[in-house]
């Protein structure tokens, strides 16, 4: 069974100093920066230099408190610790750049009215903004991991429905590989009941195809090449059960030859054309096998000249159905499988399937 890996969440430094994030926090220290810095005493620089310092002091607050401590009271929620440590790095910031700024032997900030005055300026607009900015950041990320859990659940559906479609396939194809080969015996003792001295040819033309057509039926799909070789294959057994009553013939158009079909797919058709047209049928009968493209789809035909719909019954076996079931999980509704009676006795099975793009 195949898994769907997502990506882990970064974490440490990697969350830390996220580019997305760090480049967030520069835009916004900007925009709030600029036009505070116009009439700043100090200059545009300086003031542009101390908005971006408290703008990635609150990045880092914001993204450790997001990670530590791994585990919190129940009464206290993550969120509110962020944006708690976001307000209060704000005064405790600004108050540390403001010291290390003033100049050896001049008086302390609060002592200067004016630079006093920056500093509260500095302090409330970063109280202000800063926890609404970490409030944002908390429903874009809250936003963005909602989707992404969406995400993840749709792939892990489609993965589970995809899991499904192939167990039910299988499940089909098993069904297939019994009635398949218990037919084929079933007409190798026959041969062995009436003493047929072509029953030990037929038993080692049996044990040959089955070495080359059982590894195919496990296949998840095959081609029209291949499919064609195990219909001749089939035939050619079936002719030497009953070489006076079957003739057949196959042809195909070179470009259909490498189309993608499921296994099996043309020999249920021939099969069930033996069993229920050519076998009851006293003098025999001929099946003609072709497969042509037109149009960007593939037309397959198994036509046979035996007993007829109405003398073989409703009831064709389970093959047919199993078929169609088989085409509508892998095709939906894009195939399509149609009999009908063939004159003067005799049916034809048509199958239409798309040829994938990219297929001659």
């Amino acid at each position: 069974m195949s898994t769907t890996l997502t990506a882990a969440p970064p974490r440490g430094f990697a969350l830390l100093l996220g580019w997305r994030r760090l480049r967030f926090t520069l835009c916004a220290s900007f925009v709030i920066g600029f036009p505070m810095a116009l009439g700043w005493h100090s200059g545009f620089l300086s003031l542009m230099v101390r908005a971006v310092t408290l703008g990635l002091l609150a990045m880092l607050m914001f993204g450790l408190f997001e990670q530590w401590p791994r585990r919190l009271p129940s009464w206290l929620a993550r969120w509110a610790l962020q944006v708690m440590g976001v307000a209060f790095i704000m005064p405790a910031a600004v108050c540390a750049i403001y010291v290390w700024s003033t100049a050896p032997g001049a008086p302390a900030f609060w002592q200067d009215s004016e630079r006093l005055s920056g500093f509260w300026m500095l302090t409330v607009a970063g109280m202000l903004l800063a926890p609404w900015m970490a409030l944002g950041a908390l429903v874009r990320q809250k936003d963005a991991l909602a989707r992404h859990q969406a995400l993840s659940f749709e792939l892990q559906r489609s993965e589970l429905e995809r899991q499904a479609l192939d167990a039910r396939l299988r499940l089909l194809q098993a069904q297939v590989e019994p009635h398949f080969l218990f037919n084929t015996l079933a007409n190798v003792r026959e041969l062995v009941d009436s003493g047929s001295p072509q029953a030990s040819p037929v038993l080692g033309s049996l044990i040959a195809y089955l070495r080359a057509a059982v590894p195919r039926l496990h296949e998840a799909t095959t081609t029209m090449e291949q499919e064609l070789q195990l219909v001749r294959a089939y035939l050619e057994l079936m002719h030497m059960r009953m070489p006076d009553r079957l003739r057949f013939t196959l042809s195909a158009d070179d470009t259909a030859l490498a189309l993608p079909c499921p296994p099996t797919t043309l020999l249920t058709l021939v099969e069930n054309a033996i069993r229920h047209g050519i076998d009851p049928s006293e003098e025999g009968g001929r099946i003609d096998v072709s497969v042509r493209l037109r149009g960007g789809r593939c037309h397959a035909q198994v036509v046979d000249t035996g007993v007829g719909l109405q003398a073989a019954g409703n009831g064709l076996g389970t093959g047919l159905a199993t078929l169609r079931e088989r085409l509508l999980l892998v095709f939906g509704a894009g195939a399509s499988l149609r009999l009908g009676a063939v004159q003067p006795h005799g049916v034809c099975a048509e199958l239409d399937l798309p040829a994938p793009e990219g297929k001659p």
